[in-house]
């Protein structure tokens, strides 16, 4: 890691690094034959003396040698632009957006079969890095370029654009033509739709076939979509942009699915998509035939499907169904190479690993993902779930497990398995795991070799970070709180001493959401928690029910009722932490963003016997404006159980308001648009109750600019500390 510019401030070093990820390495591949390790990494170009530092958020393409440990730039975008600035389409933005990706220059590419040839976008250019002897081509097409990916022999990059087509291009730079182009005007071929971007973490629209000789193809049409306008009020010349938002209640685009031959010969993918209208996974590779996963739009039922690629016919391969909802995951379904079907499965209170009819996996782990599926063994991340033997909450492992489940083992960069081993790529014996620790900042990535049972791993090399280091230092208490074991963290002032100080005013710090899991056994998450505390209070962050990581049970225990369940373990979390931690009860603040800003605001509105004080970032407000796969697989259609929608929302509750509330909101959000916050201050001002309202102009549902993300920090301690009389 680096060092930080002398003059920063923890808020502007924290925006302008984007959280302490740039120059920190991600993105990892591993070549077939395990001769190289492919990721990406920012790097500016230090003068003469100068050492490396995070703030250029530009990612060059990177090679690591795994017989020598050898580092080198495969493309390197600054000098591919010649300099210049980057040049992003809408639709490129757009992708950015749902992925939350704030960095530039490459930020993501494909690989052929051998890992021997790269492409990636570029300003909406395409180029092909080779990876073997070095060097970079662009190849002419016809742009701008959205997600391009080779074709596994090498021969053809097949890529999106924003005029909606399919085009396919030799990699000699020869042939370019389109595929398949749109037939009407609301459609797009080979692009995810927005909710498979936004809500099932499924960004790609087209799967290569492992022959190289066919693909799959999304085609999507928005048409049926309601359109909203995100208007700009401080520049009011400047025209309001046209979204397609599918709020809840309301037509989802309709999504298909084909398959291509190169010569453009074409064969409709058939389910049965009236009852399965959401295409939430594919998978295509050598062990068997596609692969699709398709969910009914309550999402309690789904099927894993089958593909016959002579007639597209489908056969259902599995059907599962739940009363709450069915959980996706990434890296399943998938094949192994001998054509047993992976998946993970709830069963019960348990989430297992299934290898053809086989569970693999006890009720002691709760699988969180597929990471790569090999000859023998299938690599999985896991948490300890429900298991009250667990020391402290928070921990994620990797682990590889054998086909018939008799073997299992742990990846881990010290002699602790259950540390958090954040991610791992594998592939010919060569992997590369990315690890964090509570009392280290950042992440250690190596790279480590396969030996003989008995032998110790071999690590081959640590991949390098240019990320900064913190100008604090986090130091979380990790505790399970209550009767309910709610996982929880703990942070006090910096130099605390309880004889001095004291009880602390108390700031509840949550997501408590779905998908939002705060405790980890990690340090960088902590950060802002940290920062915090220094400025004089006790910070709690409680992962509550409907948080991932303890279980289906927990997870599901929010369905129909988000304003029960969330908020009530936030409650139980405070009181039952106060019995250890310096914590005044009488003044207990509570702040978040999103989720978190909905739970903050929900707080001082339904408890204000137990919440002094409220800051709410971009919270959901009204239920209905939130987009359909979210929100209906929590609170159901809103036709069908208006009273839910009623109950979970906030604007009902605004005559209760009796505490101090901030609510900020950036008005160029088009995931939690800025009318949630206006319904909210509407209904707050018919019922005469004063707030705060703080619009940030230009700003979406990421974290605004360095100046503004300091400032706006600033603004919220000094906000609680006048509203808890500090």
């Amino acid at each position: 890691m680096t060092s930080h510019t002398p003059a920063d401030t923890f808020p502007r070093q924290y925006a302008r690094t984007l959280r302490y990820t740039v120059g920190a390495p991600r993105s990892f591949s591993v070549a077939p034959d395990g001769s190289r390790v492919v990721f990406l990494r920012s790097l500016p170009r230090p003068s003469a003396g100068q050492t490396p530092a995070g703030g250029d958020r530009a990612n060059r393409l990177w090679t690591l040698d795994t017989a020598t440990g050898e580092e080198r730039i495969a493309a390197d975008p600054v000098a591919l632009l010649g300099g210049g600035e980057e040049d992003l389409s809408p639709a490129e933005k757009a992708r950015r957006e749902r992925s939350r990706e704030g960095s530039a220059g490459i930020v993501g590419y494909s690989l052929d079969g051998a890992g021997a040839l790269a492409a990636f976008a570029l300003s909406g250019r395409l180029f092909t890095a080779d990876l073997v002897t070095g060097g970079t081509v662009e190849l002419p097409v016809e742009g701008p370029v959205v997600d391009p990916r080779l074709a596994p022999d090498g021969s053809h990059v097949a890529y999106a654009n924003t005029a909606g087509e399919l085009r396919l291009t030799r990699t000699d730079g020869s042939g370019d033509r389109a595929l398949a182009q749109p037939d009407g005007p609301g459609v797009t071929w080979g692009q995810a739709e927005f909710i498979a971007q936004e809500e099932m973490s499924r960004d790609r629209g087209f799967w290569w076939s492992p022959q190289s000789d066919r693909l799959l193809v999304e085609r999507a049409d928005d048409t049926p979509v309601r359109r909203w306008w995100i208007a700009d009020p401080a520049n009011p010349g400047t025209e309001p942009a046209e979204i397609a938002y599918p709020a809840a209640g309301t037509a989802n685009a309709e999504v298909g699915l084909w398959l291509f031959g190169l010569d453009g010969g074409r064969t409709q993918i058939v389910w049965d998509d009236a009852a399965f209208p959401y295409l939430a996974r594919v998978h295509w590779s050598g062990g068997g035939v596609p692969l699709l996963l398709v969910q009914a739009r309550d999402q309690r039922s789904q099927q894993i499907l089958g593909v016959d690629v002579a007639t597209g016919a489908t056969e259902v391969l599995v059907e599962e169904r739940d009363d709450a909802w069915l959980e996706l995951f990434q890296g399943v379904p998938a094949w192994t190479p001998d054509g047993k079907l992976v998946r993970i499965s709830d069963e019960g209170e348990r989430r297992a690993l299934v290898i053809g009819d086989r569970t693999v996996t006890g009720a002691d782990l709760l699988l969180r993902s597929v990471l790569a599926v090999t000859d023998e063994e299938v690599f999985f991340s896991a948490s300890g779930g429900e298991d009250e033997t667990d020391p402290e909450p928070g921990w994620i492992a990797v682990g590889r497990i054998s086909h018939d489940g008799k073997q299992l083992s742990w990846e881990s960069s010290n002699d602790r398995p259950f540390t958090s081993v954040t991610t791992a790529v594998h592939a010919a014996g060569i992997t590369v795991r990315a690890t964090a620790e509570p009392d280290l900042p950042g992440t250690l990535v190596q790279v480590a070799r396969d030996l003989p049972e008995g032998v110790v791993v071999d690590v081959v090399a640590t991949v390098a970070s240019y990320a900064e280091t913190p100008v604090l230092t986090a130091r979380p208490v990790f505790r399970f709180a209550g009767e309910r074991r709610i996982p929880a963290a703990v942070f006090l002032p910096t130099g605390y001493d309880r004889e001095r100080d004291g009880l602390l005013p108390v700031l509840m710090d949550p997501y408590g959401g779905p998908h939002g899991q705060r405790v980890v056994q990690a340090h960088n998450p902590h950060l802002n928690s940290q920062w915090f505390a220094d400025q004089g209070f006790a910070v709690v962050v409680a992962d509550g029910r409907g948080t991932p990581g303890r279980g289906p049970g927990w997870e599901k225990s929010i369905a129909f009722d988000f304003a029960g369940a969330t908020l009530d373990d936030q409650v139980d979390a405070v009181r039952a932490l106060a019995e250890e931690f310096p914590l005044d009860l009488g003044r207990v603040a509570v702040r978040g963003w999103s989720y978190g800003g909905y739970l903050a605001a929900l707080a001082v509105l339904r408890r204000p016997d137990v919440f002094h004080a409220a800051v709410a970032g971009a919270p959901v407000t009204d239920w209905e404006l939130y987009d359909t796969h979210y929100t209906e697989r929590y609170l159901g259609h809103p036709a069908e159980r208006p009273e839910v929608y009623a109950a979970n929302s906030l604007t009902g509750y605004a005559a209760g308001l009796e505490r101090p509330l901030m609510i900020i909101h950036g008005l160029a959000d088009d995931n939690v648009v800025a009318a949630h916050t206006l319904r909210l201050s509407s209904a707050l001002l018919a019922a005469g109750r004063p707030h705060t309202v703080l619009p940030l102009s230009g700003v979406t549902h990421m974290t605004p600019q360095e100046e503004v993300a300091e400032n706006l920090l600033l603004l919220q301690v000094d906000f609680l500390k006048k509203s808890l009389g500090i």
